[in-house]
């Protein structure tokens, strides 16, 4: 164990199926991650955004304007 690291593997029971696991950190078993992984992972689609038009009571900043 270093600087409080430690390489061996934790024994725990999956908080979503409640088998037994053993890995390094506390969380779902590799089985629950890939099933979830499946159900829930993102599809990408594209996203048409309109075009920035600002609301007609913002006045422009008057040094921004000024000519010199």
């Amino acid at each position: 164990m270093i600087d409080g690291v430690s390489d061996d593997l934790l024994e725990h029971d999956c908080p979503r199926c409640g088998r037994p696991a053993r890995q390094r950190y506390y969380g779902p078993c590799p089985d629950c991650r890939t099933d979830l992984g499946a159900r829930y992972a993102g599809r990408a689609r594209p996203v048409e955004v309109a075009e920035y038009e600002p609301k007609t009571n913002v006045t422009p900043n008057a040094v921004a304007q000024r000519d010199d």
